[in-house]
């Protein structure tokens, strides 16, 4: 696949990265432990606070190795965690060579006041994310004139002194790139004492709307390159630590061409890796009068005059609340990875101004001139028109890290150790493809003999408590997603692959506790790829390509009706297998 690099078997990352904050170990608890301390109890039976404090405590090592025994599934929320102790670097380095991650939970898509459109303090955001179960996240305000002049800078020393606040969530700073000739797309870097300059200079220099490159021209389309080549070589000089970018709801404006795509990734595969598979935005959706009224995502749109012209009218859609590329079985993500390109999918919150909360922007608010808004004050009624939901009160994107760092995180992603859920459909998920004394997990590619037999093992933790609706998901059915590796195309435009289809779908008749399922590839002879889906069975349609390929997919979610908690769905990132 020429991309070797990028598919490590889950045996080769040694990383003993540790937080560093220096919590040192105290006393035993007393006698009567409290639940959050009780490791007989299940992550899936406590509530959001209890879980919110287990986190805490299991981070600053102080809930020893009996954790292991939870094997490699977490439970709901922060403790995505639960399968190992985050003591000592040594134990996480042991627990990566045995294959076994620290699935944590985060968002890379979140504004704050120092964007013109939202209204939050960074505080604000830390805090919610925190509370809603987060280990990581990405403070990604809009590129602008005045975000360009004063946000960069002035937005760190609240992101520092937020780290400093939270220790139990890492917290990135990014910005939202205007990618020339596109749409937008997440930037962030590795925290250290380039972070500013180096994303000020990015922003100054490539971004689309202050270069006045939004157009689809090739001019500007090199220009975005040209910016994704500054991040890689960043890293190269050691600038920053590390670099990563990601597009952000792609199909939206139907203006991310699947050549542009195909360029972010080719140009700089360890720094453009992926795409959000389902937007922020999700509360849009809820029927007014007591919510806006409008679509998953604010995918409302129709095309324009940089749209894309071989994209459909149903691109400009959500299908469950995913965007058109990723829902679409054997579609454009699709396309990517039967080249054998990695190309992973993320779910954000793209929260701005959430979804029936009652603070408005505070008094003398100037964002013109001062690059930022008013911290806000109480409002009174609930917003029902917004459409956003705190970070991790809906979507998560669930990253498979060899510790708990900046960089495991940065690197569990780069890998495509990545799956995500809407509405705490399931609290976690392993996925392993075994096969002549080997195996991977998610993002890694499985090297056999061919003709060598190959078995998919899936273990599923169901969602063990209510949600932040209030109510218990249940998950109905998991979906297995086979296609085969058919290598470059001659057309960088095609968003469709033949030979990807839903080759079993598993019905659950489990509401609690875990499942485990197995599906056998037979003996595999050329090179596939497999990725995983699931519903809670709510809404479903036959998929765009045809019942042969997806029975029962996602539906297209309607303008003005689509509750995001009455349609919930969880998506892996793929496996390959490669016969020699």
């Amino acid at each position: 696949m020429g991309n070797g690099h990028h598919h490590p078997h889950p045996h080769s990352h040694g990383h003993g990265h540790t937080h560093g904050h220096g919590h040192g170990h105290q006393a035993a608890a007393p006698e009567a432990v409290p639940a959050a301390f009780d490791l007989t109890v299940p992550d899936g039976e406590l509530s959001p606070e209890q879980l919110s404090r287990r986190s805490l405590v299991r981070r600053a090592g102080l809930l020893g190795a009996g954790l292991a025994a939870g094997g490699a599934l977490g439970g709901v929320g922060a403790g995505q965690a639960a399968a190992q102790t985050r003591a000592a670097s040594g134990h996480a380095r042991r627990e990566s060579r045995a294959g076994r991650y620290l699935w944590l939970a985060g968002d890379h898509h979140i504004h704050t006041q120092y964007s013109s459109d939202a209204k939050y303090r960074v505080v604000d955001q830390v805090r919610q994310a925190n509370a809603h179960g987060l280990d990581w996240m990405v403070v990604t305000d809009h590129a602008s004139e005045q975000h360009a002049k004063i946000g960069v800078e002035k937005v760190n020393p609240d992101i520092v002194a937020a780290r400093d606040a939270i220790e139990d969530t890492l917290v990135f700073q990014g910005l939202e790139w205007n990618i020339p000739a596109a749409e937008h797309g997440t930037v962030f870097v590795h925290p250290g004492r380039n972070e500013v300059s180096v994303l000020k200079q990015f922003e100054v220099s490539y971004d689309g709307g202050l270069n006045k490159a939004t157009g689809s021209t090739p001019a500007n389309e090199a220009l975005a390159i040209a910016g994704i080549d500054f991040l890689a070589a960043q890293v190269r000089r050691r600038t920053v630590k590390d670099a990563l970018f990601l597009a952000n709801h792609p199909a939206r404006k139907g203006i991310d061409s699947p050549h542009e795509i195909r360029g972010w990734r080719d140009a700089q595969p360890h720094i453009a890796v992926g795409m959000e598979g389902a937007p922020g935005h999700q509360a849009g959706g809820l029927p007014a009068p007591y919510g806006p009224g409008s679509a998953r995502g604010i995918y409302d749109n129709s095309p324009g005059a940089d749209s894309f012209a071989g994209y459909p009218p149903e691109s400009y859609r959500t299908w469950g609340g995913f965007d058109w590329m990723t829902a679409t079985v054997g579609g454009l993500w699709d396309s990517l990875l039967a080249e054998g390109k990695p190309w992973w999918i993320t779910a954000n919150s793209d929260s701005h101004n959430v979804y029936a909360d009652t603070a408005v922007r505070g008094p003398h608010d100037d964002f013109a001139a001062d690059g930022r808004h008013a911290d806000p004050v109480h409002g009174g009624g609930p917003n029902l028109t917004d459409t956003d939901f705190w970070p991790g009160q809906y979507s998560r994107t669930h990253v498979g890290a060899a510790s708990f760092s900046y960089q495991a995180v940065m690197d569990g992603i780069r890998a495509g150790r990545v799956w995500v859920d809407h509405g705490a459909l399931i609290s976690g998920l392993d996925a392993r493809l075994r096969g002549g004394g080997r195996e991977t997990t998610l993002g890694g590619t499985l090297h056999v003999r061919k003709g060598g037999k190959v078995d998919l093992v899936v273990e599923i933790s169901l969602a063990g408590g209510p949600n932040w609706a209030q109510f218990v998901p249940k998950l109905a059915r998991v979906d297995v997603v086979l296609g085969e590796v058919t290598g470059a195309v001659s057309d960088r435009d095609v968003f469709a692959t033949p030979d990807t289809r839903v080759v079993k779908s598993f019905e659950v008749n489990k509401s609690t506790g875990h499942v485990r399922l197995t599906y056998s590839l037979g003996r595999v002879d050329r090179p596939v790829y497999v990725r995983l889906r699931g519903t809670d069975g709510n809404r479903s349609a036959v998929g765009v390509r045809g019942a042969a390929v997806d029975p029962a997919g996602p539906a297209m979610d309607v303008l003005g009706d689509a509750d995001p908690w009455k349609d919930l769905w969880f998506y892996s990132n793929p496996m390959w297998v490669l016969p020699a």
